[in-house]
């Protein structure tokens, strides 16, 4: 009687046990799964471009920050069994490195204990180009970001020679060397007007990079300046050489060529002129030099005043800008949990973050290490200037103010953004939606901006030197606020903040006669007009 209810006992006893195993099963798996999804990887927003020779860097972090130091961090291509460099544990690993990386890597640890790792990778080769990722694993994690590399290479200048007669006309050929991605070549004449190619041909070297050869036959009375001009489509910049032609050299009018149809019928004659046939050459020579000289130093002092017109031009309108200072104040509360705000609300820098210190409030931003001003602008002209001092990355411009604060963003018009930015140190760009490459010819050391709300205008000048750098002209859809970046972990020799100068600000009065100028100097216009700019 007693063996049932042993056996029931038995059986009573092993039900709990499987049940309370299940159980801790699933409070075991489950806290991994909860806590994998509170972190990610925070990588680049935009494709990167890079010029060939130079050196890039990939940053990773995770977000919140956390300790990455007893990780794996793998950069991987399309696949992350295409190992560009592998890190585990304290130790990086080759062995599973793609040739074509080897010896070209450099990992930056300096903050892997708040999550943060740098790869920099040179010199940079066409065949760099493409799609990459990190990928951080832990035994309670593993997360991934991917981006884009674009890779540009400017040439060689172009070399024009003279290949001799053809058609009735002389053949010029050019040629360059060290394009990435394949370059366009034109032929023009003095007046503009496009040359048709006579040939092009366009090689590709061992180390990827494009070879150009064209040719043309320039006819009489398409002479005078000749330009061979080479373009690099993805950045949007050329090489232009220009060459002139003296009437001499053309067939039909050349007296070399009357002379050579000479040679057939009387050689001894064509003997007796060459010294004064040399005398003329020479003396045409240097005529057409002393010519194109004069017509050089023309063309410089034309493209001179030019270029003064267009720099005084941009400088009355940085300083019809001046005239609509406002006092802009920094929002602690919009700041990523990576940067610190000054006091006064006036600068702001990179710091270090304890692991999990990242707020849940939905007014900071998440991912974006930016910060906006307290103000807000929809109506009226509004100016202000930021120091960048020697920062190789930042941004700055203006967003709208209600932009989502989570995830990342494009920096672009179409996501509510109108900023400027630097990359490596010399790259300035916007995104209008695709990245434009801006040249500067003095670093700006101070930014401008400059704010239109009712003709739709924001507009960024390099106070350095005064000068004009980019306009987007949009529609703006609701208030905007200043936008600062100073992309944390910058890297550089030159941790500079960003800072907001203090300028005179306007008052709403009218000015007596002793302090009419005070707040204008020294950048009061001469000409009254520009005041209503």
């Amino acid at each position: 009687m007693d063996f049932p209810v042993s056996l029931d006992s038995c059986q009573r006893v092993r039900l709990p046990s499987s049940l309370s195993f299940l159980t801790h099963l699933l409070l075991l798996l489950q806290p991994r799964e909860m806590h994998s999804e509170e972190f990610r990887v925070v990588g680049h927003g935009e494709p990167i471009l890079a010029h060939v020779g130079d050196e890039v860097e990939f940053s990773c972090h995770l977000s919140p920050y956390r300790d990455a130091e007893h990780m794996e961090i793998r950069w991987f291509r399309s696949r992350t069994s295409d190992v560009v460099h592998l890190y585990r544990e304290r130790q990086e690993f080759y062995g599973q490195q793609m040739a074509q990386f080897q010896n070209r890597t450099e990992l930056v640890t300096d903050e892997i204990a708040d999550g943060s790792v740098t790869l920099r990778l040179h010199p940079v080769v066409p065949a760099d180009e493409g799609p990459y990722g990190c990928r951080f694993l832990s035994s309670d994690f593993t997360g991934e970001a991917v981006w884009e590399l674009e890779v540009a290479g400017l040439g060689s200048d172009p070399h024009i020679s003279l290949e001799g007669f053809e058609q009735g006309g002389i053949q010029l050929r050019c040629s360059s060397s060290g394009w990435y991605p394949k370059p366009q070549s034109q032929w023009t004449d003095h007046q503009g007007r496009c040359l048709p190619p006579e040939t092009e041909v366009i090689v590709k070297d061992a180390q990827g990079l494009f070879s150009l050869e064209t040719s043309v036959v320039v006819q009489g009375g398409a002479h005078s300046n000749v330009s061979c001009s080479i373009q690099n489509p993805l950045l949007g910049q050329k090489k232009e050489f220009v060459v002139q032609i003296a009437d001499v050299f053309l067939p039909g009018t050349s007296p070399w060529k009357r002379a050579f149809l000479g040679t057939l019928v009387g050689p001894l004659l064509v003997l007796a002129l060459l010294p004064t046939l040399a005398l003329y050459f020479f003396r045409r020579q240097r005529r057409s030099r002393e010519k194109l000289k004069k017509q050089a130093e023309k063309d410089k002092g034309k493209l001179q005043v030019e270029l003064d017109w267009r720099r005084a031009e941009g400088q009355a309108e940085w300083r019809a800008a001046q005239q609509h200072a406002v006092d802009v104040t920094l929002d602690p509360g919009s700041a990523h949990p990576s940067l610190e705000v000054s006091e006064d609300g006036k600068s702001v820098s990179s710091r270090r973050m304890a692991p999990g210190s990242a707020a849940g409030d939905p007014q900071r931003f998440s991912e974006q290490m930016c910060v906006l001003s307290r103000e807000r602008f929809s109506t009226g002209r509004h100016y202000w200037e930021v120091h960048v001092g020697r920062r190789s990355r930042w941004f700055l411009g203006a967003c709208l103010a209600e932009v989502p604060r989570a995830g990342q963003a494009r920096l672009s018009p179409a996501g509510g953004y109108w900023v400027m930015g630097l990359w490596n140190g010399c790259e300035y760009f916007v995104l209008d939606p695709h990245r434009i490459a801006l040249t500067m010819r003095v670093p700006p050391r101070c930014v401008g901006i400059f704010l239109d709300c009712e003709a739709g205008k924001l507009s960024f000048f390099n106070v350095s030197n005064g000068s004009h750098i980019f306009t987007f002209t949009d529609t703006f859809s609701g208030a905007l606020c200043a936008y600062f970046r100073p992309r944390a972990h910058d890297g550089s020799e030159h941790p500079d903040p960003l800072t907001i100068r203090p300028l005179p600000v306007r008052e709403k009065r009218v000015p007596e006669e002793e302090d009419s100028d005070t707040w204008l100097q020294p950048y009061e216009p001469s000409d009254p007009a520009l005041a209503m700019w």
